[in-house]
């Protein structure tokens, strides 16, 4: 592309284009920062004025049923289902990340060990997200029973990490850092040959990338709603569980929520039958509330329309970097490949801390991950092609003066 015209075109062209008018959205911002934390949908505000005046303020505790809001993590979850693969009754949007984690990796240990005692590994990448890694760590403390952590620092080395000492592989579909996109298909049967259980962490998957966890017959998975779904800062998360797992799990966490008759206020944990189990306290209705904003835009594409945006945006970028930004010290570490990339793209630069800030002072916003890469998400629900243009001649810009040199780019702010 030689011209900000024909990324012009290109938007008009676009089958997402008019999703963008449902988020609200500054005219002077190029957003490329949804991987991380997606905009608020225009629907959300008035949904907030909605819980917290009508259904809070006037309903007070009676829209506990009169809003539907004990059923609403489950509804959610169904409402999500399509977007990863997922049957109804599923999926139930609760907790965080962390904590829904700690849930599956305790059970699943269970289940693993009582099938085969010598099964106390969990196999998981060096690159994955800290959190996921605290958890195993945490929960491995908390056991206490000969089991470890076994990391690899390399995607090929997997095949040889899980062996017949293997409980589960956590693997991270989407890469937080580089965008690298495992084969959920090939990973999970390779795993399953072995013998082990597969916990995916969607966290960069879910409405980026189609996913299918049904179809390659996953056994666990884990996602949050603040990302590519626009659910909000802080949003719940959600748990996948097949039905043939359901029953058979064991919750660590055993609040009055996953009770199978929570007001029956029985001195004795029963847990509920199916997905309902999953939940443990009582839910935050506010944040939750405003996942379905996100939600209910998805159903007006499909995840394959997505994908295919998603690719073409980040290959317009990668190419624009590398033709218009090509003499400074940018490296990519993203895959080229399709197959192997989410929706976002990550470049290597020595002061890349600092090159971001520059960007986001030009109303160019990304992120910075250690070390030293610059990350930019791409959501295909509102990203535009000729964001991608203006994006591309702001870093070009900020290369050749040398503005990210200024010292206030260099402090350090508390999130990165």
């Amino acid at each position: 592309m030689n011209t900000r015209e024909e990324a012009l075109a290109l938007d008009s062209a676009d089958p997402l284009a008019s999703l963008r008018d449902q988020f609200a959205l500054s005219p002077t911002t190029i957003y490329l920062d949804g991987n991380s934390l997606g905009v608020p949908p225009a629907a959300a505000a008035q949904r907030a004025q909605t819980v917290i005046g009508a259904e809070w303020g006037e309903g007070l505790i009676r829209s506990w049923n009169t809003a539907g809001w004990f059923e609403l993590p489950r509804r959610l979850g169904n409402k999500l289902a399509p977007l990863i693969g997922a049957a109804d009754n599923e999926v139930v949007v609760t907790d965080t990340i962390s904590i829904n984690l700690f849930k599956l990796l305790s059970a699943a240990v269970r289940v693993a060990n009582a099938r085969d005692p010598k099964r106390r590994v969990i196999v998981s990448e060096r690159s994955n997200f800290p959190t996921d890694l605290y958890i195993a760590q945490g929960l491995i403390e908390q056991l206490d029973r000969g089991y470890e952590l076994r990391l690899v620092d390399d995607p090929s080395e997997l095949p040889t990490a899980i062996g017949d000492d293997t409980a589960i592989a956590m693997i991270t579909h989407v890469n937080y850092r580089t965008g690298y996109m495992h084969d959920m298909a090939a990973l999970t049967k390779l795993i399953h040959d072995k013998g082990a259980l597969a916990l995916w962490d969607l966290a960069h998957s879910a409405g980026a990338v189609p996913v299918d966890l049904n179809g390659v017959g996953a056994d666990y998975a884990v996602g949050c709603t603040y990302k590519y779904l626009n659910g909000g800062p802080g949003s719940p998360a959600f748990v996948w569980v097949p039905k043939r797992h359901q029953n058979d799990f064991s919750q660590p966490l055993s609040g009055w929520w996953g009770h199978r008759a929570p007001f029956k206020m029985d001195p004795a944990y029963q847990p509920d039958d199916g997905i309902g189990r999953f939940l443990c306290g009582t839910q935050p209705m506010v944040s939750m509330s405003l996942v379905e904003c996100g939600l209910d835009v998805f159903l007006q594409t499909d995840m394959q329309t997505i994908r295919a945006k998603s690719l073409a945006l980040t290959d317009l970028f990668i190419e624009l970097v590398e033709a218009r930004c090509g003499e400074f010290p940018l490296k990519l570490v993203t895959p080229r490949e399709h197959a192997q990339r989410g929706s976002h793209a990550s470049f290597e630069h020595p002061h890349g801390y600092e090159v971001m800030q520059a960007l986001i002072a030009r109303g160019v916003i990304g992120d910075y991950r250690e070390p030293h890469v610059l990350r930019f998400g791409f959501t295909p629900l509102y990203t535009r092609f000729v964001d991608v243009w203006d994006a591309v001649e702001t870093l070009r810009e900020v290369l050749t003066q040398e503005t990210w040199r200024a010292p206030e780019f260099a402090a350090r702010g508390a999130v990165t």
